[in-house]
């Protein structure tokens, strides 16, 4: 097993930011998925008023599937990179195979969306800055895992 001190700087450059994202996940994303409402009155999701009942549904919807699917597939990886298994490498890759798609939808929705009645989207600022950043974060981490050698298992 590694010592921590032999891990890479893209072993951090993965687990770091990864670490971040999962806790953001489950506190924007996961709660939101037991309860919207929540989600809107701790500010991490758009309410009605701002997206209309079609918007709410679809942003829903992605909670609830980061909830089942993303949350725990990218702890998952995690976990499993650090301790050197190989799947850790094919669930990270899956993982970060969504991070780079989902930015991409939610940006595309929100372009689209603009003008449509009822879409009150007035501050796109931090979608703009935070999604393309998650994106290329896992554009990289893809390559990264790509490229890695098989692990020894741990013993």
């Amino acid at each position: 097993m590694l010592l921590i001190s032999e891990r890479s700087v893209g072993d951090w450059l993965i687990q770091v930011p990864g670490w971040l994202l999962l806790a953001y996940l489950i506190y924007a994303q996961a709660i939101p998925a037991f309860s919207y409402e929540l989600g809107v009155q701790m500010g991490t999701q758009e309410s009605a008023d701002q997206v209309t009942a079609v918007g709410t549904a679809y942003w829903y919807g992605f909670a609830f599937g980061d909830l089942v699917i993303y949350i725990p597939l990218l702890a998952a990886g995690l976990t499993g990179l650090w301790k050197l298994h190989d799947w850790g490498r094919f669930v990270m890759g899956a993982a970060l195979g969504i991070t780079v798609y989902w930015p991409v939808v939610s940006l595309a929705a929100v372009v689209k969306a603009r003008g449509a009645a009822g879409w009150n989207l007035n501050d796109e600022t931090a979608y703009w800055i935070v999604l393309p950043l998650i994106t290329l974060w896992g554009l990289w981490g893809l390559w990264w895992v790509v490229r890695l050698r098989s692990y020894r298992s741990p013993e």
